[in-house]
């Protein structure tokens, strides 16, 4: 609504000054020329004064000028076409704050949302007409009164409740930020407490078969996917419960072999040829797998823990 104002004001102004200018240029045409020539006419005077010349002698007078009435009128429609401006500013704000107090949903705490715009909406529309019809001044003056003091407390009440609104809107933003917050430490204290504590195997080197050579060569290993300490205690954790690192080790009941329990064992064979005779082999497989199907030796260790196995 707010842009539109100032277009139809400007609207309202050059069709009043349309309909006055023939009567404003033609009395302006006329003072002027009675001013410099002056009005001649015809005065009755008594016997002894015609002289002989009979009953009426000429005169000569200047006609006096005319007060600028025009230009107060235009200045009196004018205030009241800025009173009517006004007044639709604050009638667009009452309703904005309105509809983004509905939209938002939050509670205020100040009871009361409405605003009152009922008395200042049926002064100002009066006035629109006064003007546009070029009612008398008087009615223009005391109804531009009237819209003057009926915006102001319109004004207040939306300036209140905006205020009112954008508290609100700030107190929900920081209490979802807590929220999101206290869900995320809580989430990190699950994912600690759900974190495995395993007992490492020690007594070997990376490169060698034993389970503790096996452990350092997978150590080693982490990096290369972005993996720190915490994913390698899941790991150790997760392949102490299938194999206990333990490269020849074989379930008889699936087949599945090696250190990382491969299904069957052969599919190793991608990672080396030697993959039934070296532990380094059998890991470098089963970080592999464990990187395809879950992600990280966390959400390996996570499945295993929740079906019994991965």
């Amino acid at each position: 609504m707010t842009p539109f104002i100032p277009a139809r004001r400007t609207l309202r102004l050059a069709a009043r000054r349309a309909r006055r200018r023939p009567a404003i240029v033609a009395g302006g045409l006329a003072v002027g020329l009675l001013a410099t020539l002056g009005v001649t006419t015809a005065i009755p005077v008594s016997g002894a004064e015609a002289s002989g010349i009979g009953s009426y002698v000429y005169a000569s007078y200047a006609a006096p000028l005319p007060s600028a009435t025009s230009e107060a009128e235009a200045a009196v429609s004018e205030d009241g076409e800025t009173a009517v401006t006004a007044a639709e500013t604050s009638l667009a704000a009452a309703a904005s704050i309105t509809a983004d107090i509905t939209a938002s949903g939050l509670d205020l705490g100040v009871g009361d949302t409405s605003v009152d715009t009922t008395q200042l909406a049926d002064v100002s529309s009066r006035l629109s007409v006064a003007v546009d019809g070029d009612q008398p001044d008087l009615i223009i003056d005391a109804l531009t009164l009237q819209v003057t003091d009926l915006i102001s407390p319109v004004d207040e009440r939306v300036a209140s409740l905006r205020g009112s609104l954008d508290a609100a809107v700030a107190l929900k933003a920081k209490q979802e930020a807590e929220a999101a917050a206290a869900a995320a430490a809580a989430q990190a204290a699950a994912a600690a407490a759900a974190r495995p504590s395993p007992v490492y195997a020690t007594g070997g080197v990376a490169g060698d078969n034993s389970p503790a050579g096996a452990q350092a060569s997978a150590h080693a290993m982490l990096p290369g996917y972005g993996w720190g300490e915490d994913q390698f205690s899941c790991l150790v954790a997760l392949w102490n419960k299938e194999s206990g690192w333990n490269y020849q080790a074989y379930n008889a009941s699936s087949g599945a072999a090696g250190i990382p329990q491969a299904l069957p064992g052969s599919k190793m064979a991608s990672a080396g040829a030697d993959w039934q005779t070296n532990a380094a082999t059998q890991v470098a497989w089963g970080l592999g797998y464990i990187a395809g199907r879950y992600g990280s030796p966390c959400g390996a260790w996570s499945h295993s823990q929740s079906v019994g196995w991965y």
